[in-house]
């Protein structure tokens, strides 16, 4: 068994280039664990998070629209979280290994980042961090930290997943450094969410500094996914057409090509072929970027890379102005849409409704939550234990638990 591990690491786990994160270099884990004989470290948290409970809940989250809006189609078409999550495993994936990175790190940290959302998409989440403000604030991010660290128990030596440090810092990380750096390259004390806060009390995260850049690839890989599928999705729900997209940078060369190369091709085929030549732009523009950077800077270490002032991987300045054009139409064609918007106060009003109920009367809850809240001690920690259990509902589950407190 111990040739079988070394032949691995001979023949797989450490043919990246020297600014990849090594599995023999791993932090190891907070909860000491004998190594796999037949997987990396990160490979052994990938499927953790598969087969974790939160990961299965994302079937039933919210990406944009959500489920149970009155076309019968749509859960069947649009994105769920867990698609959503699943697009961006494989894009960083892709990106990761073009790149000589550890894919299976990019990509464990790809699919636990959306692990912390509420139901309801970014509108749940909203609503949340109001109703937790007194408490220390919502943050998904830092509560995903706090599903994998806390609240999956199934393992009978502790609690959450036990993952390697690299992985929870890039759940943590991913969107950049947290915190800021004095001019001795110190973090700068800042409050924190409190779920963040105390994975980095008992395992210091090092949030003043970059994540990875196999994290950061999750990162981009995350822009690329949703603003690929939002396009999709937007054109589906009929919130846009061809020919308005057409006029945005990027999008109108796309669809110009596909109607010189393929001229009369049905409209489905067309939109398809356009939209992924946009989503082949944005892969294939943050790898030249990247590989430009790492050839200038030539990096020696993963810390390296976490010590720089800025993200090594990420979109050219000229496609990034583009990105932002096309995110503004989104945002007033798609996200503020007004049937979105609709949703958006129906479901705000069920976790603000549901929520203080759950605060003031925590017999309205299953059993084993309620034994929880009777163990709490003090409202703060009380609301915390809510919040779990409002956050980690799916939106079929909390629009049924809202009719039945609430019938009528």
């Amino acid at each position: 068994m111990e040739y079988r591990l070394a032949a691995h690491l001979s023949q797989g786990w450490s043919m990246t280039a020297p600014y990849a994160c090594q599995p023999q270099d791993s932090r190891g884990r907070l909860w000491p664990e004998r190594m796999s004989t037949f997987r990396s470290p990160w490979q052994r948290d990938r499927d953790r998070i598969i087969h974790s409970s939160a990961f299965r809940r994302l079937k039933h989250k919210t990406q944009v629209f959500v489920e149970h809006d009155g076309k019968e189609y749509r859960g069947d078409y649009f994105r769920t979280r867990l698609t959503h999550t699943i697009e961006v495993a494989q894009v960083a994936r892709t990106i990761a290994g073009a790149l000589d990175l550890n894919t299976d790190l990019a990509e464990a940290v790809a699919l636990a980042h959306d692990l912390g959302h509420p139901p309801f998409g970014h509108t749940g989440e909203d609503a949340l961090a109001a109703l937790m403000e007194p408490y220390g604030g919502f943050d998904h991010n830092a509560q995903a930290l706090r599903i994998v660290t806390r609240l999956e128990r199934h393992y009978a030596d502790f609690d959450g997943l036990n993952l390697t440090w690299e992985t929870l810092e890039g759940i943590a990380k991913h969107n950049g450094p947290i915190l800021d750096r004095d001019d001795a390259g110190d973090p700068v004390p800042s409050p924190l969410p409190y779920a963040l806060a105390e994975v980095d009390a008992a395992w210091d995260l090092e949030l003043h500094t970059n994540a990875s850049a196999e994290a950061q690839v999750a990162a981009v890989a995350d822009d690329v996914a949703y603003n690929h599928h939002d396009l999709h999705d937007g054109l589906r729900a009929e919130l846009f057409t061809e020919e308005e997209l057409a006029e945005l940078p990027v999008i109108g060369p796309a669809f110009a090509e596909v109607d010189r190369l393929h001229p009369g091709l049905d409209r489905m085929r067309r939109r398809h072929e356009a939209l992924r030549r946009v989503f082949g732009v944005m892969v294939e523009d943050v790898i030249a970027v990247a590989e430009n950077r790492l050839a200038g800077l030539q990096p020696q270490s993963a810390q390296e890379i976490r010590d720089m002032e800025g993200p090594i991987i990420r979109f050219s300045k000229p496609l990034y102005q583009n990105i932002k054009a096309i995110k503004s139409f989104l945002f007033q064609r798609m996200y503020r849409a007004p049937s979105v918007v609709d949703e958006r106060h129906r479901v705000t009003k069920i976790v603000n409704e549901m929520f203080p109920l759950f605060m003031k009367d925590p017999a309205k809850m299953p059993e084993s939550w309620q034994r929880a809240i009777l163990q709490a001690g003090d409202e703060t920690e009380r609301a915390r234990i809510v919040l779990d259990y409002v956050a980690g509902m799916t939106d079929r589950y909390a629009i049924a638990e809202h009719q039945r407190l609430f019938p009528g």
